[in-house]
């Protein structure tokens, strides 16, 4: 019998190994630090093919034609479309001046999820989630627009303006998967005045706001030119009391028509330009004036130069240089929001794999319960057991119906969280009830838990996108230093004038006796004498303007370095809790893999009693009832292993995210994650 029983487990063993190789779904073999929960041999009885796993007739549909695959591909590639969102361009000139608009996102989730759909099932390997977290994810759909955000900030900083910032921070709205995200720098804001983050109470500024120096300094013009107009028609009409200066007139009229121009524009050594320009033309009654109409046109052009504080290409472009670590900040934030959401993915997956294993193993123990019930049923139509014993199948078989009731429930909350990272949207109602049957019940071999520290600590230095956000804003820190003392200087701005006046005017019929004028007859000959040359006039000079004892200036500076002094200590701060994440990680690693042999070997001895009980239950020597509680402790064994080779496939995927090295290992390409459309194989 004992041997019988063996022979039965062995094809029972087999069967399923086909099974499961036909469907596309056998694994790796497990490495002695991977055992496998499947591989394992379990009770002949309760050995049994995946309740969800794909038949082989299901599996083997017959190819599609080339017709087919190329329809199927115009499909996908219409379906979905890759994330690019640019600044606005055009040669319209009033296109600077009309408002622009950004397509609406697109709530569609992509066309990959429903290839992975096959008899109302979702068949899913590690990498196709990550590929549709990559596609449709909604915090990195969110994270995405950070970087045609950054861009703005760099154009409106090239024409003078201050950086707004983006905000880095990693997300993670999505509940599930116990996933850590890295420190990042948060608002990358390098604008005059932007928040420093302070925590909560500990604000202690106006309105419980704390500033800032960062990005602070003397003040940045737009380099944007400026033109303004002006023009306008007045008729005045005077009583006088004196009507000799006005040549006899009691009541003077005076008929005006005069326009301005101005055009204004800073460069970024400081440098101002200014220039003036008006015409009048002017009309009386009057017969004093020799010439009427009196034509006028006269311009002036000032140019301003800072040679202390404002001056130089440092302070004036500083929102340029701050917009652009900000570009690069966004980038590796995005690089880490990327990896923070794979690593969620992966911890659902297998918090996913782990309900899906222990459903099955609550499967086979009911199973084995019941037909343990229906042996003893029919012994006690025989008399050859007392009635208490079917009694107590009973109660086991309603213990095992409740373990498996409370797995089953676990298996569809795991589902949900899954669906719910990997999807835009599941308010489809057929999508939100679809079983999900995950492919890889086993991970990699990982090498990172017999590697030295030391080099696991030098690769998360040289990969986390967090370090190299925190060295960024160490440049930002230092740059604004510099910035910032130029404020301190005195302001002495050289500045020079030339200015140039012409005339011009028809002889006045009222006028008896003037003598000619010489003038130009015609607006336009006035306008030229303006800049002829005839009647020039040049200015040059300076400005000097010193704020006694300089207070505000002088304690900002201060502040700068005390800031930047902070900025060390938060630099070095990193550099410890790398060390010390890098070490838990590779700890937790190594416990994991310790809890994986040891349940490993629990579940073998469980095994063996199990045989063993069993055989002597066929001799006679135990009861169905010793059976029946040698595969409890099996089933018990079987889910303990189960959750301890979870436990260890979750803290591979931590180690790899302590060491920044998340993409690589799962051969993620940023350019798909920018994109949202994942072309290259994983």
């Amino acid at each position: 019998m004992k041997s019988g029983s063996r022979i039965q487990q062995q094809l029972a063993a087999v069967a399923l190994s086909c099974l499961i190789s036909s469907s596309g779904l056998a694994q790796a073999a497990p490495s002695p630090q991977q055992p496998s929960v499947q591989a394992a041999p379990v009770p002949a009885s309760t050995t049994a093919a995946a309740p969800d796993a794909p038949s082989a007739t299901q599996t083997q549909a017959p190819p599609m034609s080339i017709a087919q695959q190329d329809q199927q591909a115009t499909r996908v590639s219409a379906t979905q479309q890759p994330f690019h969102v640019e600044l606005p361009h055009s040669r319209n000139p009033f296109s600077p001046y009309m408002p622009s608009d950004v397509p609406v996102f697109d709530l569609h989730n992509s066309a990959r999820l429903q290839n992975l759909i096959r008899d109302g099932k979702l068949y899913l390997s590690l990498k196709d989630a990550i590929a549709l977290a990559l596609e449709n994810n909604l915090d990195l759909a969110y994270f995405r627009y950070n970087l045609p955000v950054a861009e703005t900030d760099l154009a409106r900083t090239k024409a003078g303006g201050l950086a707004n910032g983006v905000n880095v921070s990693t997300l993670q709205s999505a509940p599930g998967g116990n996933g850590t995200s890295f420190s990042s720098a948060g608002s990358s804001n390098g604008g005059a005045g932007s928040s420093n983050g302070s925590a909560g109470s500990a604000a202690g500024g106006a309105g419980g706001l704390v500033t800032s120096t960062l990005g602070q300094g003397t003040t940045v013009h737009g380099f944007d030119p400026n033109i303004y107009f002006q023009g306008w028609t007045d008729h005045q009409t005077t009583l006088l009391t004196n009507s000799v200066t006005v040549g006899g007139v009691p009541i003077y009229h005076q008929n005006t028509v005069e326009g301005q121009a101005e055009y204004s524009q800073y460069f970024p050594l400081g440098t101002n330009v200014q220039f003036y320009y008006t015409g009048l033309r002017q009309t009386t009654n009057s017969a004093a004036n020799s010439v009427n109409p009196t034509l006028q046109s006269n311009f002036q052009l000032f140019i301003y130069q800072p040679v202390l504080a404002g001056f130089g290409l440092a302070t004036n472009t500083r929102y340029i240089k701050i917009a652009k670590k900000n570009q690069q900040l966004t980038d590796l934030g995005f690089r880490a929001q990327v990896i923070a959401t794979t690593t969620q993915v992966e911890n659902i997956y297998w918090d996913l794999v782990n309900a899906y294993v222990d459903e099955q193993i609550k499967e086979r123990s009911l199973q084995f319960a019941n037909q343990t019930l229906s042996d003893d049923q029919k012994q006690l139509e025989l008399q050859a057991i007392p009635a208490v014993q079917v009694l107590k199948d009973e109660s086991d078989v309603a213990a095992r119906e409740g373990d498996l009731t409370v797995a089953k429930t676990t298996q569809r909350l795991n589902e949900l969280l899954l669906k719910n990272v990997l999807t835009k949207t599941i308010d489809d109602p057929q999508l939100e009830e679809m079983p999900i049957v995950p492919l890889d019940l086993t991970g990699n071999t990982d090498q990172n838990g017999d590697r030295p520290t030391e080099e696991l600590i030098a690769l998360a230095e040289k990969n986390r996108p967090d370090v190299a956000m925190e060295q960024i804003t160490m440049e930002i820190a230092q740059n604004s230093l510099k910035s910032i003392k130029n404020e301190l200087l005195p302001s002495l701005s050289l500045y020079g004038e030339y200015a140039g006046i012409g005339n011009g005017g028809l002889p006045n019929p009222l006028c008896t006796g003037c003598p000619a004028t010489g003038f130009p007859t015609t607006f336009w000959g006035s306008f030229e004498n303006a800049f002829n040359y005839s009647s020039p006039e040049y200015q040059i000079g300076f400005i000097l303007q010193i704020t006694l004892r300089n207070r505000v200036a002088k304690a900002d500076q201060f502040r700068s370095v005390l800031e930047f002094r902070q900025h060390q200590i938060q630099f070095e701060e990193q550099k410890k809790t790398i060390r010390f994440d890098v070490r838990n990680s590779q700890f937790a690693l190594q416990q994991a893999r310790a809890r994986v042999d040891a349940a490993q070997k629990a579940r073998d001895l469980a095994q063996k009693t199990f045989d063993t009980t069993k055989s002597e239950q066929d001799l006679g020597s135990k009861s169905s009832l010793d059976t029946l509680a040698a595969s409890h402790d099996l089933a018990v064994a079987e889910s303990a292993l189960a959750t301890a080779q979870n436990a260890y496939e979750k803290a591979k995927v931590d180690i790899d995210r302590a060491i920044g090295d998340t993409l690589e290992h799962m051969g993620i390409s940023i350019e798909d994650a920018r994109s949202g459309v994942v072309t290259h194989n994983m």
